[in-house]
């Protein structure tokens, strides 16, 4: 296997095994950049998508307390199914980076992402 296979193993993995795979990375591949690298940009996706469930979730809330309102909450899910049909894209971007070896940031998330500190 050569260097570039070997490091785009690890990377390849972080989006396959959300949860698995991000640990194999992070106690294992810490040496290997180009793993780190995707590793940021597969949590940064995660916790873009996680922030608009919340999101959502907390404005259903408030919004279901005011009368005639609470239909609004049901309007704005289609927030979150647009963020989450971004997502899919996004991780299929990611996928097909880390596979080709390059490292190129995720669409809206990505220079976010690559500022995280792992």
């Amino acid at each position: 296997m050569s260097m570039s296979q070997s490091s785009r193993f690890p990377a390849v993995v972080v989006y396959l095994l959300p949860f698995i795979g991000w640990l194999y990375v992070y106690l294992f591949q810490r040496h290997n950049p180009f793993a780190l690298y995707h590793l940021k940009q597969a949590i940064g996706l995660f916790l873009f998508l996680l922030a608009a469930l919340i999101g959502w979730a907390v404005i259903a809330w408030v919004l279901a307390w005011v009368p005639l309102l609470a239909t609004l909450s049901i309007g704005l899910f289609m927030m979150v199914i647009l963020a989450y049909a971004f997502g899919c894209i996004a991780w299929l971007i990611g996928l097909v980076h880390a596979y080709r070896y390059q490292m190129t940031p995720l669409p809206w998330v990505g220079k976010w992402a690559d500022q995280l500190r792992l």
